[in-house]
């Protein structure tokens, strides 16, 4: 089986798969129009995030049979098509569903004991501990929108906290041990902590907005380590000034994309994203809650054993 490579990875996907007796082709610098010249020759494809896999790509993908995901979603593909035409597709959320939770929780006790805006202040001179007084997590409530794997895995860390965790989710009966599945009405009543775990769909796309928000009955401390699309930058900023929204902890954003540090060229940046930048309530991350050593390894792992498990084992 030929296998294209199109982003680099953790060696292992190459080895692992070689000794599986794939034939691997590195190209990491090919544009999308060149690698359609050549994807009819291959069986397999690897693929991070370099572009979309469209159903232009797949027309002319004639002999392809699986697309692997080093990637918790697979946003990038066209999923329906693909599977219209039979392709197997594996994405690898278990990979790095330890680590976005992990983060998930850091970022949180970072915003409650206002942790980073402490940091700078100490650092320039000040000693202000009555202006950095935090918020002990005992005794709040967490709401966790999205309750798979990464969902799950954050409610586990959450575990040896005095809290009471409840989540939502589209699918029916997904609750456990770690969290109490709730109507999305409960939620936004209990939540003093909301944290938003789903993939990137039509049915997300800017859920976080406005009238989202109104509907919390407490404000609130915001987290998203999903997808930066899902919320609607102008509509947080106003609710974090509003007070709303306590604090806001941000591994992804709206305005994420290859280009993103041209939005700090004079004039560029949108006046709401301003606000986040400069305000001491909000945490920003270049989308790494899933980007640990660990998870680079657990990544290609995964996807190698799915990748076995449908074609080389019988």
């Amino acid at each position: 089986m030929k296998v294209l490579h199109l982003d680099t990875n953790h060696p292992l996907l190459l080895e692992q798969l070689a000794a599986l007796g794939c034939e691997n082709t590195e190209e990491y610098k090919a544009t999308k129009s060149e690698v359609e010249k050549i994807i009819h020759q291959y069986e397999g494809v690897i693929i991070r995030s370099r572009f979309k896999i469209d159903r232009e790509f797949l027309d002319k993908a004639s002999k392809l049979k699986f697309i692997g995901r080093v990637g918790a979603g697979l946003e990038n593909i066209d999923v329906a098509c693909a599977r219209e035409k039979g392709i197997f597709l594996a994405a690898a959320p278990e990979g790095n569903r330890n680590a976005v939770g992990e983060q998930a929780l850091g970022m949180l006790l970072s915003l409650m004991n206002n942790l980073n805006k402490a940091d700078r202040e100490v650092r320039q001179g000040t000693w202000d501990r009555e202006g950095n007084r935090g918020w002990e997590l005992d005794g709040k409530t967490v709401g966790i929108i999205g309750y798979g794997n990464t969902g799950r895995a954050f409610a586990k860390k959450l575990s040896g906290f005095e809290v009471e965790v409840l989540c939502h989710d589209i699918l029916e009966k997904v609750g456990d041990s770690f969290a109490r599945q709730v109507p999305m009405e409960e939620l936004q009543k209990k939540a003093d902590v909301l944290s938003l775990h789903v993939p990137q769909t039509e049915l997300t796309l800017g859920m976080v907005n406005t009238a989202f928000i109104n509907r919390f009955a407490k404000p609130f401390w915001f987290l998203n380590t999903a997808r930066g699309k899902c919320v609607k930058t102008a509509d947080l900023s106003e609710a974090l000034k509003s007070g709303k929204i306590l604090g806001a902890g941000l591994d992804v954003l709206e305005y994420e994309k290859t280009s993103f540090e041209d939005l700090f060229e004079e004039g560029a940046m949108p006046e709401d994203f301003r606000y986040l930048v400069q305000s001491d309530r909000v945490l920003l991350s270049p989308h790494i809650a899933g980007w640990t050593q660990e998870s680079k390894v657990k990544l290609a792992q995964t996807l190698v054993d799915k990748i076995k498990a449908r074609f080389f084992v019988s």
